[in-house]
Protein backbone atom coordinates (compact mmCIF):
# COMPACT_ATOMS: atom_id res chain seq x y z
CA UNK A 1 0.00 0.00 0.00
CA UNK A 2 3.04 2.28 0.07
CA UNK A 3 2.53 5.35 -2.05
CA UNK A 4 -1.27 5.21 -1.91
CA UNK A 5 -3.64 7.46 -0.03
CA UNK A 6 -4.83 6.32 3.37
CA UNK A 7 -8.07 4.38 3.21
CA UNK A 8 -11.25 6.01 4.38
CA UNK A 9 -11.86 5.11 8.02
CA UNK A 10 -14.96 3.11 7.08
CA UNK A 11 -12.65 0.88 5.00
CA UNK A 12 -9.64 0.93 7.33
CA UNK A 13 -11.57 -0.11 10.44
CA UNK A 14 -12.82 -3.51 9.14
CA UNK A 15 -9.29 -4.45 8.06
CA UNK A 16 -8.02 -3.46 11.52
CA UNK A 17 -10.81 -5.41 13.23
CA UNK A 18 -9.81 -8.55 11.33
CA UNK A 19 -6.31 -8.28 12.81
CA UNK A 20 -7.37 -7.21 16.31
CA UNK A 21 -9.75 -10.18 16.57
CA UNK A 22 -6.68 -12.46 16.46
CA UNK A 23 -5.19 -11.05 19.66
CA UNK A 24 -4.80 -13.38 22.67
CA UNK A 25 -7.04 -13.41 25.73
CA UNK A 26 -7.33 -15.50 28.88
CA UNK A 27 -9.25 -18.73 28.13
CA UNK A 28 -9.80 -17.20 24.68
CA UNK A 29 -12.80 -15.43 26.22
CA UNK A 30 -12.36 -12.33 23.99
CA UNK A 31 -13.81 -9.90 26.57
CA UNK A 32 -13.51 -6.74 24.51
CA UNK A 33 -16.04 -4.44 22.91
CA UNK A 34 -15.33 -1.57 20.54
CA UNK A 35 -17.61 1.34 19.67
CA UNK A 36 -17.13 3.61 16.69
CA UNK A 37 -18.61 6.93 17.76
CA UNK A 38 -19.93 8.18 14.42
CA UNK A 39 -23.22 10.04 15.01
CA UNK A 40 -23.18 13.68 16.14
CA UNK A 41 -24.47 12.81 19.66
CA UNK A 42 -21.92 10.02 20.04
CA UNK A 43 -19.08 12.25 18.82
CA UNK A 44 -20.14 14.97 21.22
CA UNK A 45 -20.26 12.52 24.14
CA UNK A 46 -16.85 11.01 23.50
CA UNK A 47 -15.32 14.42 22.83
CA UNK A 48 -16.60 15.58 26.19
CA UNK A 49 -15.00 12.52 27.79
CA UNK A 50 -11.75 13.43 26.03
CA UNK A 51 -12.05 17.03 27.19
CA UNK A 52 -12.24 18.80 23.81
CA UNK A 53 -14.86 19.63 21.22
CA UNK A 54 -14.99 17.37 18.14
CA UNK A 55 -13.26 18.61 15.01
CA UNK A 56 -13.74 17.71 11.37
CA UNK A 57 -11.68 14.78 10.14
CA UNK A 58 -11.31 12.97 13.45
CA UNK A 59 -12.62 9.47 14.09
CA UNK A 60 -13.45 8.29 17.60
CA UNK A 61 -13.28 4.81 19.13
CA UNK A 62 -14.13 3.59 22.63
CA UNK A 63 -12.62 0.38 24.00
CA UNK A 64 -14.72 -1.47 26.59
CA UNK A 65 -14.72 -4.68 28.61
CA UNK A 66 -17.84 -6.79 28.15
CA UNK A 67 -19.07 -8.16 31.50
CA UNK A 68 -20.84 -11.01 29.73
CA UNK A 69 -17.56 -12.34 28.32
CA UNK A 70 -15.03 -11.74 31.04
CA UNK A 71 -13.64 -14.14 33.65
CA UNK A 72 -14.40 -13.47 37.30
CA UNK A 73 -13.79 -16.55 39.42
CA UNK A 74 -10.55 -15.13 40.87
CA UNK A 75 -9.60 -11.56 41.88
CA UNK A 76 -6.60 -11.71 39.53
CA UNK A 77 -8.94 -12.13 36.58
CA UNK A 78 -9.83 -8.41 36.75
CA UNK A 79 -6.27 -7.51 35.73
CA UNK A 80 -6.23 -10.29 33.12
CA UNK A 81 -9.34 -8.89 31.50
CA UNK A 82 -7.80 -5.42 31.26
CA UNK A 83 -4.67 -6.97 29.75
CA UNK A 84 -6.75 -8.96 27.26
CA UNK A 85 -8.60 -5.81 26.17
CA UNK A 86 -5.32 -3.92 25.99
CA UNK A 87 -3.80 -6.56 23.71
CA UNK A 88 -6.79 -6.21 21.40
CA UNK A 89 -6.43 -2.40 21.46
CA UNK A 90 -2.74 -2.57 20.56
CA UNK A 91 -3.35 -4.92 17.63
CA UNK A 92 -6.11 -2.57 16.45
CA UNK A 93 -4.00 0.55 16.87
CA UNK A 94 -1.09 -0.93 14.92
CA UNK A 95 -3.41 -2.06 12.13
CA UNK A 96 -4.96 1.41 11.84
CA UNK A 97 -1.53 3.07 11.87
CA UNK A 98 -0.42 0.78 9.04
CA UNK A 99 -3.28 2.24 7.00
CA UNK A 100 -2.42 5.85 7.75
CA UNK A 101 -4.70 6.43 10.77
CA UNK A 102 -2.84 7.59 13.89
CA UNK A 103 -4.08 8.07 17.45
CA UNK A 104 -3.77 11.79 18.24
CA UNK A 105 -5.32 11.90 21.69
CA UNK A 106 -6.76 9.45 24.14
CA UNK A 107 -7.97 9.03 27.69
CA UNK A 108 -7.92 5.94 29.89
CA UNK A 109 -10.76 5.93 32.39
CA UNK A 110 -10.36 5.19 36.13
CA UNK A 111 -11.78 1.85 37.21
CA UNK A 112 -14.34 3.34 39.58
CA UNK A 113 -15.23 6.44 37.58
CA UNK A 114 -16.05 5.39 34.03
CA UNK A 115 -17.94 8.07 32.10
CA UNK A 116 -21.66 7.73 31.56
CA UNK A 117 -23.67 8.94 28.59
CA UNK A 118 -21.59 7.27 25.89
CA UNK A 119 -24.50 5.11 24.78
CA UNK A 120 -22.59 1.83 25.05
CA UNK A 121 -24.35 -1.52 25.48
CA UNK A 122 -25.40 -2.11 29.07
CA UNK A 123 -22.85 -4.87 29.69
CA UNK A 124 -19.90 -2.80 28.46
CA UNK A 125 -17.56 -0.96 30.83
CA UNK A 126 -15.52 1.71 29.00
CA UNK A 127 -11.77 1.45 29.43
CA UNK A 128 -10.48 4.18 27.13
CA UNK A 129 -11.43 6.49 24.29
CA UNK A 130 -9.27 7.80 21.47
CA UNK A 131 -9.37 10.04 18.45
CA UNK A 132 -7.67 8.91 15.24
CA UNK A 133 -6.73 11.10 12.31
CA UNK A 134 -5.50 10.40 8.83
CA UNK A 135 -1.80 11.18 9.05
CA UNK A 136 0.07 10.73 5.79
CA UNK A 137 0.29 7.58 3.72
CA UNK A 138 0.01 3.93 4.75
CA UNK A 139 3.40 2.46 5.61
CA UNK A 140 2.96 -0.84 3.79
CA UNK A 141 3.01 -2.90 6.97
CA UNK A 142 -0.64 -4.01 7.02
CA UNK A 143 -0.16 -7.25 5.08
CA UNK A 144 2.90 -8.20 7.15
CA UNK A 145 1.04 -7.43 10.39
CA UNK A 146 -1.90 -9.56 9.25
CA UNK A 147 0.43 -12.47 8.52
CA UNK A 148 2.05 -12.17 11.96
CA UNK A 149 -1.32 -11.99 13.71
CA UNK A 150 -2.50 -15.13 11.89
CA UNK A 151 0.71 -17.00 12.81
CA UNK A 152 0.59 -15.95 16.46
CA UNK A 153 -1.14 -18.43 18.71
CA UNK A 154 -0.49 -20.31 21.91
CA UNK A 155 1.48 -23.54 21.45
CA UNK A 156 1.18 -25.96 24.40
CA UNK A 157 3.30 -28.69 22.84
CA UNK A 158 6.88 -29.38 23.99
CA UNK A 159 9.39 -27.08 22.31
CA UNK A 160 12.60 -27.97 20.51
CA UNK A 161 15.53 -28.13 22.95
CA UNK A 162 17.78 -25.73 21.00
CA UNK A 163 18.58 -22.43 22.69
CA UNK A 164 17.05 -19.13 21.67
CA UNK A 165 19.50 -16.63 20.18
CA UNK A 166 20.58 -14.24 22.98
CA UNK A 167 20.41 -11.31 20.57
CA UNK A 168 16.77 -12.13 19.84
CA UNK A 169 16.04 -12.26 23.58
CA UNK A 170 17.80 -8.93 24.11
CA UNK A 171 15.69 -7.39 21.35
CA UNK A 172 12.48 -8.79 22.88
CA UNK A 173 13.47 -7.52 26.33
CA UNK A 174 13.42 -3.96 25.02
CA UNK A 175 9.61 -3.99 24.96
CA UNK A 176 9.09 -1.93 28.09
CA UNK A 177 5.98 0.12 27.22
CA UNK A 178 5.74 3.81 26.47
CA UNK A 179 7.29 6.75 28.24
CA UNK A 180 3.99 7.96 29.74
CA UNK A 181 3.45 4.82 31.83
CA UNK A 182 5.41 2.72 34.29
CA UNK A 183 8.18 0.71 32.63
CA UNK A 184 7.64 -3.00 32.02
CA UNK A 185 10.31 -5.31 33.41
CA UNK A 186 11.16 -8.27 31.16
CA UNK A 187 13.02 -11.21 32.72
CA UNK A 188 14.18 -14.24 30.75
CA UNK A 189 15.05 -17.38 32.72
CA UNK A 190 17.60 -19.15 30.54
CA UNK A 191 20.00 -21.05 32.77
CA UNK A 192 19.28 -24.63 33.75
CA UNK A 193 19.19 -23.84 37.53
CA UNK A 194 16.68 -21.01 37.00
CA UNK A 195 14.43 -23.10 34.80
CA UNK A 196 14.68 -26.04 37.19
CA UNK A 197 13.61 -23.80 40.09
CA UNK A 198 10.67 -22.52 38.07
CA UNK A 199 9.65 -26.04 37.03
CA UNK A 200 9.81 -27.08 40.68
CA UNK A 201 7.47 -24.22 41.56
CA UNK A 202 5.02 -25.35 38.86
CA UNK A 203 5.20 -28.95 40.10
CA UNK A 204 4.45 -27.84 43.63
CA UNK A 205 1.67 -25.36 42.88
CA UNK A 206 0.46 -25.82 39.29
CA UNK A 207 -2.52 -27.92 40.33
CA UNK A 208 -4.20 -25.10 42.23
CA UNK A 209 -6.74 -24.19 39.54
CA UNK A 210 -7.85 -27.81 39.10
CA UNK A 211 -8.47 -28.09 42.83
CA UNK A 212 -10.22 -24.69 43.10
CA UNK A 213 -13.89 -25.41 42.47
CA UNK A 214 -14.95 -21.99 41.19
CA UNK A 215 -11.88 -21.42 39.03
CA UNK A 216 -12.07 -24.88 37.47
CA UNK A 217 -15.81 -24.63 36.74
CA UNK A 218 -15.15 -21.37 34.91
CA UNK A 219 -12.23 -22.82 32.97
CA UNK A 220 -14.26 -25.92 32.13
CA UNK A 221 -17.06 -23.74 30.73
CA UNK A 222 -14.66 -22.62 27.98
CA UNK A 223 -13.79 -26.13 26.80
CA UNK A 224 -15.50 -26.91 23.48
CA UNK A 225 -16.00 -30.61 22.85
CA UNK A 226 -15.79 -30.53 19.07
CA UNK A 227 -14.25 -28.38 16.37
CA UNK A 228 -17.75 -27.62 15.11
CA UNK A 229 -18.87 -26.36 18.51
CA UNK A 230 -15.72 -24.24 18.83
CA UNK A 231 -16.25 -22.76 15.38
CA UNK A 232 -19.92 -22.02 16.07
CA UNK A 233 -19.22 -20.32 19.40
CA UNK A 234 -16.03 -18.64 18.20
CA UNK A 235 -14.30 -18.72 21.59
CA UNK A 236 -12.80 -21.06 24.17
CA UNK A 237 -10.65 -24.04 23.23
CA UNK A 238 -10.99 -27.70 22.29
CA UNK A 239 -9.13 -30.61 23.87
CA UNK A 240 -6.79 -30.48 20.86
CA UNK A 241 -5.93 -26.87 21.72
CA UNK A 242 -5.00 -28.05 25.22
CA UNK A 243 -3.35 -31.40 24.53
CA UNK A 244 -2.74 -31.69 20.80
CA UNK A 245 -4.18 -34.56 18.67
CA UNK A 246 -5.87 -37.25 20.77
CA UNK A 247 -7.26 -40.71 19.93
CA UNK A 248 -10.98 -41.14 20.51
CA UNK A 249 -10.63 -43.20 23.71
CA UNK A 250 -8.27 -40.61 25.22
CA UNK A 251 -10.68 -37.80 24.37
CA UNK A 252 -13.49 -39.49 26.28
CA UNK A 253 -11.28 -40.31 29.26
CA UNK A 254 -10.10 -36.72 29.52
CA UNK A 255 -13.60 -35.36 29.04
CA UNK A 256 -14.74 -37.46 31.98
CA UNK A 257 -11.79 -36.55 34.18
CA UNK A 258 -12.13 -32.82 33.48
CA UNK A 259 -15.82 -32.62 34.44
CA UNK A 260 -16.01 -30.42 37.58
CA UNK A 261 -17.70 -33.02 39.84
CA UNK A 262 -15.18 -35.67 38.79
CA UNK A 263 -12.29 -33.23 39.16
CA UNK A 264 -13.50 -32.40 42.68
CA UNK A 265 -13.45 -36.10 43.57
CA UNK A 266 -10.07 -36.69 41.92
CA UNK A 267 -8.64 -33.71 43.80
CA UNK A 268 -9.00 -35.70 47.00
CA UNK A 269 -6.57 -38.32 45.70
CA UNK A 270 -3.99 -35.93 44.28
CA UNK A 271 -4.95 -35.75 40.60
CA UNK A 272 -4.20 -32.00 40.40
CA UNK A 273 -0.67 -32.73 41.61
CA UNK A 274 -0.30 -35.28 38.83
CA UNK A 275 -1.44 -32.70 36.25
CA UNK A 276 0.95 -30.14 37.74
CA UNK A 277 3.79 -32.63 37.41
CA UNK A 278 2.94 -33.20 33.74
CA UNK A 279 3.01 -29.45 33.12
CA UNK A 280 6.26 -29.07 35.06
CA UNK A 281 7.90 -31.72 32.89
CA UNK A 282 7.06 -29.70 29.77
CA UNK A 283 8.23 -26.49 31.46
CA UNK A 284 11.52 -28.09 32.50
CA UNK A 285 12.43 -28.86 28.88
CA UNK A 286 11.61 -25.36 27.62
CA UNK A 287 14.65 -23.25 26.68
CA UNK A 288 13.32 -19.95 28.08
CA UNK A 289 10.76 -18.79 30.63
CA UNK A 290 9.69 -15.17 30.21
CA UNK A 291 8.27 -13.06 33.02
CA UNK A 292 6.90 -9.55 32.57
CA UNK A 293 5.93 -7.22 35.39
CA UNK A 294 5.25 -3.68 36.54
CA UNK A 295 7.12 -2.00 39.42
CA UNK A 296 4.04 -1.45 41.62
CA UNK A 297 1.81 -3.98 43.35
CA UNK A 298 -1.49 -2.44 42.23
CA UNK A 299 -1.04 -0.83 38.80
CA UNK A 300 -3.74 1.49 37.49
CA UNK A 301 -5.50 1.20 34.12
CA UNK A 302 -3.03 3.46 32.22
CA UNK A 303 -0.12 1.25 33.26
CA UNK A 304 -2.00 -2.01 32.63
CA UNK A 305 -3.03 -0.97 29.11
CA UNK A 306 0.50 0.23 28.36
CA UNK A 307 1.85 -3.08 29.65
CA UNK A 308 -0.60 -4.91 27.40
CA UNK A 309 0.77 -2.93 24.47
CA UNK A 310 4.31 -3.98 25.36
CA UNK A 311 3.18 -7.61 25.62
CA UNK A 312 1.43 -7.41 22.24
CA UNK A 313 4.57 -6.09 20.57
CA UNK A 314 6.70 -8.70 22.35
CA UNK A 315 4.45 -11.56 21.21
CA UNK A 316 4.29 -10.36 17.61
CA UNK A 317 8.05 -9.85 17.44
CA UNK A 318 8.62 -13.29 18.97
CA UNK A 319 6.33 -14.74 16.31
CA UNK A 320 8.29 -12.92 13.63
CA UNK A 321 11.47 -14.51 15.00
CA UNK A 322 9.98 -17.99 14.59
CA UNK A 323 9.23 -18.43 18.32
CA UNK A 324 6.06 -19.46 20.13
CA UNK A 325 4.69 -18.76 23.61
CA UNK A 326 2.68 -20.82 26.06
CA UNK A 327 1.41 -18.76 29.04
CA UNK A 328 1.73 -20.48 32.44
CA UNK A 329 -0.88 -18.23 34.03
CA UNK A 330 -1.71 -20.58 36.88
CA UNK A 331 1.33 -19.43 38.87
CA UNK A 332 0.16 -15.80 38.93
CA UNK A 333 -3.64 -16.17 39.10
CA UNK A 334 -3.62 -16.73 42.87
CA UNK A 335 -2.09 -13.86 44.82
CA UNK A 336 -0.25 -16.02 47.34
CA UNK A 337 1.36 -18.07 44.56
CA UNK A 338 2.28 -14.97 42.56
CA UNK A 339 3.90 -13.35 45.58
CA UNK A 340 5.79 -16.54 46.40
CA UNK A 341 7.00 -16.75 42.80
CA UNK A 342 8.11 -13.12 42.86
CA UNK A 343 10.01 -13.69 46.11
CA UNK A 344 11.69 -16.77 44.67
CA UNK A 345 13.00 -14.80 41.68
CA UNK A 346 13.42 -11.40 43.40
CA UNK A 347 10.78 -9.68 41.27
CA UNK A 348 9.16 -6.63 42.91
CA UNK A 349 5.84 -5.04 41.98
CA UNK A 350 3.29 -7.07 40.00
CA UNK A 351 4.21 -9.83 37.58
CA UNK A 352 1.42 -9.95 35.00
CA UNK A 353 2.66 -12.48 32.44
CA UNK A 354 4.62 -15.74 32.66
CA UNK A 355 5.14 -18.06 29.71
CA UNK A 356 7.32 -20.67 28.08
CA UNK A 357 9.21 -19.37 25.04
CA UNK A 358 10.95 -21.41 22.38
CA UNK A 359 11.01 -22.89 18.90
CA UNK A 360 7.98 -25.05 18.09
CA UNK A 361 8.53 -28.77 17.69
CA UNK A 362 5.01 -29.35 16.37
CA UNK A 363 2.24 -27.26 14.89
CA UNK A 364 -0.67 -26.41 17.15
CA UNK A 365 -4.14 -25.41 15.96
CA UNK A 366 -5.20 -21.79 16.17
CA UNK A 367 -7.98 -21.03 18.65
CA UNK A 368 -11.43 -20.19 17.30
CA UNK A 369 -12.45 -16.56 16.92
CA UNK A 370 -15.72 -14.70 16.81
CA UNK A 371 -16.40 -12.77 13.61
CA UNK A 372 -14.30 -9.61 13.79
CA UNK A 373 -17.35 -7.35 13.48
CA UNK A 374 -19.15 -9.06 16.38
CA UNK A 375 -17.25 -7.00 18.95
CA UNK A 376 -17.85 -3.65 17.22
CA UNK A 377 -20.81 -1.28 17.41
CA UNK A 378 -21.36 1.91 15.45
CA UNK A 379 -23.11 4.54 17.56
Amino acid sequence: MTGTLAAAFADALPAALDIAALSPSSHNCQPWGLARMASPPARAAVSAALGAAPEAGGEFLVLAADRERRLGALPAHALEMELSCGLYWRFLERALAAQGWTRVRSRIFPREASPSGLGLPGTWEPLCAAEFRRDGEPDGALAALARLARRRHTNRAPFRPDAVDPEVLASLARHRGNGDALPVAVRHLRSWPERLRFAGFVAGHGGRDFAHGGAWRETHSFIRWSAGDASARGDGFTLEHLFGPLPAHDRWARRLALAPPVMAALSRIGYPRFLAGRLAAVVRRSPVIVMMGLPVADPGPPDVLAAAGALADYWLDATGAGLVLHPISIVIQHDDLRLALQRRFCLPGRVFFVARLGHPAAAFPASPRRPAAAACRTL
